[in-house]
């Protein structure tokens, strides 16, 4: 994705083909085309043509999602996914601005292309968040998987582990050189966070744990 520090946006297709050819690991594909998490007035064709292309070049799934004034805005995101081809797709931090995210699981059960939620448990203390976490998945209940994603440094990822919270993180800084939100990510931190994500894990309920 592009602008990192805005939170990612709709990368170009040619980068996404690079990196395709470079790796076998899934891609999920962001597309989103402001910082915000409304649709704003002419962005539909332009988001449309953007996820077609994506499908078309075999990613794995999308990253979208739509919210406005604190309440999900399912329409935009049915208006997105109608008429393309079929595609997994992830709801992402959109998640994090609604006012009843409890509530808003249930709706988005009904989209049958969601497969998961990235969301970083709202605020609060690692503790704090992995309860939220939790709350989320026992609610999902199966149907969209949990990811956590957003602040996942090593005391969260440690603890998300030991408590199994959740079964899938999604990591940034922590995986990036000096740690920095633009920085390039590095493999030697990938390293670490995947040891000390098999150190926590083990004796778990699930052993299933993975860093996305």
């Amino acid at each position: 994705m592009r602008a990192i520090d805005q939170g990612g946006l709709t990368p170009l297709l040619s980068l996404v083909q690079a990196i395709a050819a470079e790796t076998a690991l899934p891609l999920r594909v962001m597309v989103r085309e402001n910082a915000g998490y409304e649709l704003a007035p002419g962005e539909l064709p332009a988001l449309r043509r953007a996820a077609a292309a994506f499908i078309d070049a075999g990613v794995d799934g999308l990253v979208i999602g739509f919210a406005r004034s604190g309440a999900l805005v399912l329409d935009d995101l049915q208006q997105l996914l109608d008429g393309l081809p079929p595609a997994r797709v992830t709801f992402h931090r959109a998640f994090d601005s609604l006012q009843d995210p409890l509530g808003a699981i249930p709706m988005l059960t009904t989209v049958s292309q969601i497969d998961r939620i990235l969301t970083s448990g709202s605020e609060g203390t690692p503790k704090e968040r992995c309860q939220r976490l939790s709350a989320y998945r026992q609610l999902a209940a199966g149907r969209i998987e949990i990811i956590a994603g957003g602040g996942v440094d090593e005391e969260a990822l440690s603890l998300f582990a030991r408590e199994a919270c959740v079964r899938e993180l999604h990591v940034g800084r922590a995986a990036r050189e000096g740690k920095q939100a633009d920085g390039p990510v590095s493999a030697a931190r990938v390293r670490q966070l995947k040891e000390l994500l098999s150190s926590q894990r083990s004796g778990t309920r699930d052993s299933g744990l993975g860093i996305r």
